[in-house]
């Protein structure tokens, strides 16, 4: 994991291309609900409170596959991922979890960015 101060610059500048790209103030929720919608591949869909939380959930889970704490196991008949723990999580406090996540989510952008590069 990166300093805190280098991860905060990161996290500041993931938010500013989520503010020019959506002209909207990004916070870890929003993001995580963006990713889940991503990794369900679908962003047309009008999403109830429970689909949301569901949303953010893929989303964890999908960052965190990165580092080998959860696997992708399945899909449902509706195209919703369902995961796996693979190893247990370190116990944080509420702001080292929220560091931590975010930490996995600038991983996923970053690993994104790389895929889309020619």
């Amino acid at each position: 994991m990166e300093s805190n101060d280098d991860l905060e610059s990161r996290w500041k500048r993931l938010e500013e291309k989520f503010r020019e790209k959506f002209n909207k103030e990004p916070d870890l929720e929003t993001i995580l609900m963006l990713i889940g919608m991503q990794e369900l591949r679908n962003t047309q869909h009008k999403f109830n409170k429970e689909e949301k939380q569901d949303l953010m959930h893929i989303a964890t889970c999908t960052v965190l596959a990165q580092s080998g704490y959860y696997n992708l196991s399945r899909y449902d008949k509706d195209g919703w991922p369902h995961f796996e723990k693979a190893k247990q999580l370190p116990e944080l406090s509420g702001k080292e979890q929220e560091d931590f996540v975010k930490d996995h989510v600038l991983l996923y952008f970053q690993n994104l960015e790389r895929e889309w590069q020619p």
